[in-house]
């Protein structure tokens, strides 16, 4: 009995390592199977928290992880080589992007021709016959190469041609050049996408540059030393390049900082939120003491009992005394040195 005891304890302990596959939660969590996402919207338990933070966390991610795994056993299921596949559902969480999402690509100038005259792509085969050959040869690839070497072992060279030349290297020539012309009409395809002014005729030498060209050039070479040109003598009348690209083109110059950054999209937003909660109004001493000024001034005028005081003080007592000063008593008293008076009755 004792060893079948032991057994059976011993079983009890493995099966504790291993968690039950249901989990009890007060509130039901949102599950979104198509983004893996498990919103969990109970609240934490601050003792277990603060007793034993690592622990309480780790149990909770794991029953949360469980309850997805839950959600992605209930879709169904497949087999495909040997291995069980369930297919997700479309993600009904709506995330937001840093960035814009991109847009539809820029047509190149065969594209838009093509377009207009409705010419339309037609499938090549991936091989054809060749006569000379007798077999079937790819179209494109690696294996076109040599069966064209295979076919053109020899190769005639022309009546008006130097006899000494190499028609084979002659013909590698020829095809890198088609590979140039094509690489610089991809890029005029790009600079053309994103509305780039550049020269049609390419680079522009010192003998059929604008005069422009040549002085952005001259304020490029000299703007291009460790003072930034400060020092730099200059010719008696001459001018500096001005216009739109020219200060990117001066080393040293201020240039707009670039939005992306290494600090990651999350510190980015956050220190957003706080220099956007955080400002404070700036206040205008003198310009609010001139509005309440001026509201003190509209409340007096608006007040009837206000405008009769200024009416009876505005009389003066006397009949054309208005604007008399007082009249001084003579020999019992002096006028204030300071004190400047109106203008009063002449005396006679």
């Amino acid at each position: 009995m004792d060893i079948v005891k032991e057994i059976l304890e011993k079983q009890q302990r493995a099966l504790e390592k291993y968690k039950p596959i249901t989990v009890d939660k007060h509130l039901e969590v949102r599950l979104d199977i198509g983004s893996l996402l498990c919103t969990d919207p109970n609240d934490l338990e601050d003792k277990e928290l603060k007793n034993n933070k690592e622990q309480y966390l780790l149990n909770l991610t794991r029953d949360n992880t469980q309850l997805l795994i839950n959600g992605i056993w209930a879709l169904p299921t497949e087999r495909v080589d040997e291995c069980i596949v369930a297919k997700l559902p479309e993600p009904t969480t709506v995330l937001p992007r840093l960035r814009k999402p991109p847009g539809p690509k820029p047509l190149t100038k065969w594209e838009k021709f093509a377009k207009e005259k409705g010419i339309k792509k037609k499938k090549r085969d991936k091989k054809k016959y060749d006569e000379v050959l007798d077999k079937w040869v790819p179209t494109y690839g690696f294996k076109r190469a040599d069966a064209e070497k295979e076919k053109e072992w020899v190769l005639e060279v022309p009546k008006n041609a130097d006899p000494n030349e190499d028609m084979f290297q002659k013909k590698i020539d020829l095809r890198n050049e088609k590979v140039a012309k094509n690489e610089i009409q991809r890029m005029k395809n790009i600079v053309r996408a994103k509305k780039v002014e550049v020269p049609r005729g390419g680079y522009f030498g010192p003998e059929v540059a604008s005069s422009g060209q040549l002085l952005t050039a001259v304020t490029v070479a000299k703007s291009s030393t460790a003072s930034v040109g400060k020092f730099q003598s200059k010719l008696p009348k001459e001018k500096e390049a001005r216009g739109i690209g020219v200060k990117e083109l001066i080393p040293g110059a201020k240039r707009k900082a670039s939005h992306i950054s290494e600090q990651p999209e999350k510190e980015v937003n956050l220190d957003l939120i706080k220099s956007v909660l955080n400002k404070k109004p700036k206040y205008d001493i003198e310009k609010a003491i001139s509005l309440q000024k001026n509201e003190n001034k509209l409340e007096r005028e608006s007040n009837p009992i206000e405008k009769d005081r200024k009416a009876k003080k505005g009389k003066g007592g006397k009949k054309g005394g208005g604007k008399g000063g007082k009249k001084p008593k003579g020999g019992r008293g002096q006028r204030a040195p300071g004190k400047k008076l109106g203008v009063g009755r002449k005396r006679r």
